[in-house]
């Protein structure tokens, strides 16, 4: 690449960022930063009617939080700025002028109202619409009146558009970097109205000029702008430039079924499809900072969906990733979202946080059921659990009986409860409460020689003793349960489930 590297990911302030989107920022910064290139943020504002407040500061909360913060944007190295599109309003114009002026555009004045009757005119001769040239030169456009009537029309106010006047005839083989060699017939495509009757620009006319005038190398976007790809070139085209290069993103799918994955397919399965969460006056909608994911997770996640560096390996931390990503190893098809591969990332990485962290994190949730434990009994607790959980959130049902004795005992593990069990319980009893160095490991040896030496089954103490401390047949290591409750409340409980079962 003899150029600079410059991407950039321009989403509109329609909402909160999908995780489709998130995905084509991360690609375009991980491009960027194995190319010693610049990634960066345009917002792309131009529709109006579509302007969400806050949708903005969202997505640059998202991608910092996200640890893919952009090299320039709005109020960050403003080396090309502005960055937000309404903002360039005026350059937009200049461009549709020279379009007009080289003939590559022309001025449309059909109303709203003919357009529809010459719509439902082809449609009852079996035909679809198409504005382009078949039709351009029989609709009210500057093609078919003379300059002077329409300077005149426009002086006058007459509402009009301006569109691209698509070549006929001609056979584009445009390469993708992802797709390879991609054919398009332009006698097949519409001319698409690049300057609205609003006075703004579409995203196909701000999307070529600003491109164009930031430097962008590469235009790495999702599949679903792929059909914009010809007017784009030939746009490149119309205005002598050099065209970036393409590269087209696979789509995410639906966990179940087909179609791209919406937001619909998170509150079905429960899981989201937002960066953060997301608040308006219909509801909220959940984000994965807020359902407690590693953003590290996320990341690595979202990088193996619809690309592979050709080995096993699936955890990756950032610098890995740009050491590692490849644009001609993304793949052409789609990429089914895995709700439990996502929570399997997080779990790695979550095992992987340093103890002390992880007890930080818990420490609210104990505070909130009105519990008071030392920090280092909390580090303890967390590192005999943490291998069980995907997340922070799921720490208390894995480990309640912690803090709390139990008050029922599972029915199933119950029948493990024999006639026999209570008095070996009390000799159980016996031998702990003449333990002076009350530690997992101790404990451990003096309890198993007792079984031993009395030649015991160690499942006739084992299950009942892990019963009448934890409630269920579940838990970590029985004797690290035993130290960290301490040795009264060990006895209690299994006193309590004498008297109880």
């Amino acid at each position: 690449m003899s150029k600079q590297v410059r991407v950039r990911f321009a989403p509109s302030p329609t909402g909160p960022l999908h995780i489709g989107g998130v995905r084509t920022a991360l690609f375009n910064y991980l491009f960027a930063k194995k190319n010693n290139g610049v990634f960066f943020l345009r917002i792309e504002d131009t529709d109006q009617n579509r302007f969400v407040p806050g949708a903005e500061a969202y997505i640059m909360e998202a991608l910092e939080w996200l640890g893919i913060s952009p090299d320039e944007t709005i109020g960050k190295n403003e080396k090309f700025g502005p960055y937000r599109q309404s903002e360039r309003k005026p350059l937009y114009r200049e461009y549709a002028d020279k379009l007009i002026n080289s003939g590559w555009a022309y001025y449309a004045f059909d109303s709203a109202e003919a357009l529809d009757a010459a719509r439902k005119e082809q449609e009852a001769q079996g035909n679809t619409f198409i504005y382009n040239h078949t039709n351009r030169e029989l609709l009210d456009t500057s093609l078919v009146i003379s300059a002077e009537e329409t300077a005149e029309r426009i002086a006058n106010g007459d509402a009009y558009v301006i569109r691209f006047k698509t070549p006929v005839g001609e056979t584009l083989h445009l390469q993708d970097i992802v797709r390879g060699d991609v054919k398009f017939e332009t006698s097949l495509l519409d001319d698409k109205v690049l300057f609205k009757s609003d006075g703004m620009p579409t995203y196909h006319l701000a999307n070529i000029v600003d491109d164009h005038l930031m430097e962008t190398s590469h235009v790495i976007r999702g599949e679903e702008w792929l059909p914009s790809m010809p007017l784009h070139v030939l746009l490149y085209r119309a205005f002598g430039w050099d065209a970036p290069e393409f590269a087209h993103l696979p789509l995410i799918l639906k966990p179940v079924g087909n179609g791209k994955l919406s937001k619909r397919d998170g509150d079905k399965l429960g899981f989201p499809v937002f960066p953060l969460e997301w608040k308006t006056e219909e509801g909220i909608s959940s984000g994965y900072r807020e359902k407690g994911f590693f953003p590290e997770a996320v990341v690595n996640f979202l990088a193996l969906l619809g690309w592979n560096d050709g080995t096993d390996k699936e955890i990756y931390n950032l610098d890995e990733l740009v050491a590692a990503f490849d644009l001609n190893r993304v793949h052409k098809a789609g990429a089914k979202f895995d709700p439990e591969k996502n929570k399997w990332f997080n779990h790695q990485y979550l095992i992987k946080q340093k103890d002390e962290d992880l007890a930080k994190a818990f420490t609210p949730i104990v505070t909130e059921k009105g519990i008071s434990t030392s920090e280092d009994k909390l580090i303890k607790i967390v590192s005999l659990i943490k291998e069980r959980a995907n997340f922070v959130s799921e720490f208390w049902d894995l480990s309640d009986f912690f803090f709390v004795a139990p008050t029922t005992y599972d029915e199933k593990a119950s029948k493990n409860w024999k006639a026999e069990t209570p008095a070996l319980m009390q000799e159980l009893i016996s031998v702990l409460k003449e333990i002076t160095d009350f530690t997992s490991v101790n404990i451990e040896t003096i309890v198993k020689d007792w079984m031993t030496t009395n030649e015991i089954g160690m499942g006739k103490v084992m299950q009942p003793f892990r019963l009448s401390l934890v409630g269920a047949l579940k838990g970590p290591h029985l004797f690290d349960i035993v130290e960290l409750i301490g040795k009264e409340e060990t006895i209690s409980r299994i006193q309590k489930a004498i008297t109880t079962l």
